[in-house]
């Protein structure tokens, strides 16, 4: 080694190169989201840790009314319910935790684990019809207002060891139920396992006579297949892709726009995608013809 490779201070690290880049000392979230993203122009950071840094300044703001599973779409059991119907609904929806009701969907009584129905349905022994078994001893459910903000609710999910929170509003009424899984999603991206299956029957739903309902990470070219269409897949991958260049901007649920002959409404999206959109065949009518023909 050259004795002028010795007298050369050694290169600083990413810690320490972050560390000058804070010294500019940012006085809004802007600023420091700019600093985040000047360090990975620098290569201190990667793309991923980016996102997530944003992500989780992003929550801070957020409260559990933002991503919340919708009231209409929680996968509950009926108290009454016996073992056998309690079994079906856990196997078909593949969740690992369940809201049990009592007279509706405002009555949450406890929790369902499902691993819980190991100690019933276990090799050898004695068959139960019943479900009052395992329903006796449910999990205690955690109840979060609308308004809970997510940092919060996720450093008691932690604290308490807890995985599921019941949301609801003014009113005490359910509005809905989040998982910790959910905020962490918030940060990290869509978390997938081996339960999540995109099947393109269920990316695309026909309600009627020229009415879809299409989850935005459908494909285009499985759009295209399915709809006999002809959109192009060079600028972006997915219908939401799709939708994010026809509107300009993220948009809210119920907004619409019209592409050639389809016609979109938002059916449901939060502050950071598009989830899905009604679509709607439009025809051309009868004197647009005439006039091409003409």
């Amino acid at each position: 080694m050259n004795k002028e490779d010795t007298d050369k201070p050694p290169s600083p690290s990413w810690r320490e190169k972050l560390l000058q880049i804070l010294k500019g000392n940012p006085s809004t979230r802007e600023e420091l989201v700019d600093v985040f993203r000047t360090a990975t122009d620098d290569s201190i950071i990667n793309d991923d840790s980016l996102a997530m840094l944003e992500g989780a300044l992003q929550m801070s703001d957020m409260q559990a009314r933002d991503i919340m599973i919708p009231r209409s779409q929680m996968v509950v059991i009926d108290k009454d319910l016996s073992l056998l119907e309690i079994y079906d609904i856990v196997t078909d929806s593949a969740h690992s935790r369940f809201p049990v009701i009592g007279e509706d969907r405002d009555d949450v009584v406890g929790i369902l684990l499902a691993k819980d129905m190991l100690k019933v349905l276990r090799p050898g022994g004695e068959p139960v019809s019943d479900g009052s078994q395992i329903l006796n001893n449910l999990r205690t459910s955690v109840v979060v207002p609308e308004s809970k903000r997510l940092d919060v609710l996720l450093k008691e999910f932690r604290v308490n060891r807890n995985h599921m929170a019941i949301v609801v509003d003014e009113y005490g009424g359910v509005s809905g139920l989040v998982t910790i899984e959910d905020i962490l999603e918030e940060i990290v991206g869509e978390i997938e396992d081996e339960t999540d299956v995109d099947d393109e029957i269920d990316m695309i739903q026909s309600k009627s006579e020229n009415l879809w309902l299409v989850q935005a990470a459908l494909d285009i070219e499985d759009f295209n297949e399915y709809f006999k269409t002809n959109f192009e897949d060079d600028e972006f991958d997915t219908v939401s892709g799709l939708l994010l260049q026809s509107f300009g901007h993220l948009p809210a649920q119920g907004e619409e726009t019209q592409i050639e002959d389809y016609h979109f409404v938002i059916s449901e999206a939060d502050n950071r995608r598009i989830i899905s959109a009604v679509v709607r065949l439009n025809p051309p009518k009868p004197e647009d013809m005439e006039q091409a023909e003409s």
